[in-house]
């Protein structure tokens, strides 16, 4: 397993519960897609991985390592992260935005001046073209693109670093739906061809059928689904979108 998620809860210090008592494995290779609501606790669960949120209770392992900030700097290497506002620079590059992933491992000298190696300069232009951005586009700014090209470089800066796990939150929440699904199927192939597990949030139902291998259904912070998506039913899926205020109709 690449991902273990045992007995984890996370109350915050306004006594809210984002997440209760969720106990998840995610194998290699896999991916799969975090279904719910907004407050369901997608994103919570999200960043419990990458260590931007400590769980209150329980233990979230990444490849048999037990997430904390001690271990952080052996684990955020080797995570991909994409996030639903794209977060580039919007003055540099497209070629510049996508060797941003490798600051992980970049010395701070280096980083503040820009100097990245060679390698990792060919390693960007090839995993630019694998999401459909040509020579034409590395020295256009990031700020000129669409939502549909930015997400295209966030993809690629993912894979920077050869992430055996992608982190994606609600990454296409902003983007039309043909956009969001063509930027899946990209996801979904840089996945494949890099042998990297996929944790992608999302709220749209007909893109988690038709992309996830495993669909996990969060409700007010509990798994009440965990199956593949031709499991999912219409009862179901009304069970994971039910609203705080229907449930309060109902009783």
């Amino acid at each position: 397993m690449i991902l273990r998620f045992n007995e984890v809860s996370k109350r915050f210090q306004d006594g809210s519960v984002a997440l209760e008592r969720v106990s998840l494995e995610i194998p290699r290779g896999q991916f799969c897609v975090i279904l719910g609501p907004s407050g369901a606790g997608k994103s919570t669960l999200l960043r419990l991985v990458n260590g931007l949120v400590l769980p209150t209770e329980g233990v979230v392992e990444f490849d048999g390592i037990c997430v904390r900030p001690h271990t952080m700097g052996r684990i955020r290497p080797r995570i991909g992260m994409v996030h639903q506002q794209f977060h580039l620079v919007p003055r540099l590059s497209v070629l510049k935005n996508v060797l941003t992933g490798t600051l992980p491992i970049l010395s701070t000298l280096r980083a503040l001046l820009g100097l990245f190696p060679m390698q990792a300069q060919r390693r960007a232009c090839r995993l630019l073209a694998e999401v459909g951005l040509g020579e034409e586009h590395l020295y256009r700014r990031a700020s000129q693109l669409s939502g549909g090209e930015q997400q295209r470089v966030a993809i690629a800066r993912a894979f920077m670093l050869e992430p055996q796990l992608v982190l994606a939150d609600e990454p296409v929440a902003s983007l039309d739906p043909q956009t969001s699904r063509t930027v899946l199927k990209l996801l979904r192939s840089a996945s494949a061809q890099h042998g990297a597990t996929v944790l992608c949030s999302l709220h749209q139902t007909d893109l988690a059928l038709e992309f996830a291998e495993r669909v996990i259904g969060i409700q007010q912070g509990r798994v009440i689904f965990d199956a593949k998506p031709d499991e999912l039913d219409a009862s179901m899926l009304e069970s994971i979108y039910l609203t705080r205020e229907s449930e309060a109709r109902q009783t």
